[in-house]
């Protein structure tokens, strides 16, 4: 039978863990976030990442602006918060209004202080296998998630449905230094199912509901949906969770899978580049 992956109760371990090591700290480390347009989805996930941020005694800053602010605000404002000695994490919510090149203003973070893992130095890092400043976090968290419930991943096929410079691309790297063998569908791919099939490891992260269906998986395989849209009001994932469960060894629910996970790995990266300031 199915055994659930459960994200919400491994990241509350986490976020306790970290909240010890920081109460003991004379100095609290410092998150600045940059929240640029009025996205629902994008405020919602800033006010979580400041809630987890508070909740572990982590100074954070909001720094919000108007829909039609211009690039050059907010690379300016950026190098700023790289010389500022106080500020040792920043974030840029993503996505961006379309006047701002996201690429550009991911390469102005200093990458000592890109707790999302995404400059080109720390994913640059990840693809040779070196230890980055940081991990992207969602990554981060399916792989601290599978290692939690004891899945191994050498020599495993592990096939990611997403193509994301977020999730899919550096994560299909941070299976390979873990010696799984990694396919990447997206798209394009034809005959998705053909290849999901064969997964012993299926990770979707696209945000279609229940585009990963019954028959398109391996019977016992691990299934890892990091996908998240809206049904009704309601938070669903990539899976179709109901159908596909009895065939499963290992699931993520949707939500309290990845989702908290994400939010752990954030604080995690938090607190290391605190540490390496």
């Amino acid at each position: 039978m199915a055994k659930i992956l459960d994200g919400k109760t491994l990241s509350r371990k986490i976020l306790d863990n970290l909240s010890e090591e920081i109460a003991k700290l004379d100095k609290k480390p410092h998150l600045t976030v940059i929240l640029v347009g009025e996205d629902p989805a994008s405020e919602l996930y800033v006010g979580l990442k400041k809630k987890a941020a508070e909740k572990l005694c982590i100074k954070s800053t909001i720094l919000k602006y108007p829909q039609d602010t211009d690039e050059k605000t907010i690379l300016d404002k950026l190098e700023e918060l790289n010389s500022d000695k106080d500020v040792n994490a920043i974030l840029v919510q993503l996505p961006l209004p379309k006047q701002i090149n996201e690429k550009k203003v991911i390469e102005a973070i200093s990458p000592k202080k890109d707790v999302d893992g995404f400059t080109p130095e720390n994913i640059g890092k990840i693809s040779i296998g070196v230890e980055p400043y940081a991990y992207p976090c969602t990554p981060k968290g399916v792989l601290t998630l599978l290692d939690e419930y004891n899945i191994k991943l050498e020599g495993k096929h592990a096939v990611i449905v997403g193509r994301s410079n977020i999730v899919g691309k550096p994560l299909a790297q941070m299976l390979l230094n873990k010696n799984a063998t990694v396919t990447i569908c997206h798209s394009y791919t034809k005959n998705l199912a053909d290849i999901t099939k064969t997964a012993d490891i299926l990770i979707s992260a696209v945000g279609k509901n229940k585009i990963i269906r019954k028959e398109m998986i391996k019977y016992n395989s691990v299934i890892v949906d990091v996908g998240t849209s809206k049904i009704d009001g309601k938070s669903a994932g990539d899976v179709d969770f109901e159908n596909v469960f009895e065939s499963t060894s290992y699931i993520t629910p949707v939500p309290g899978g990845v989702g908290p996970m994400t939010i752990a790995s954030l604080m995690e990266n938090v607190l290391k580049l605190f540490k390496l300031a």
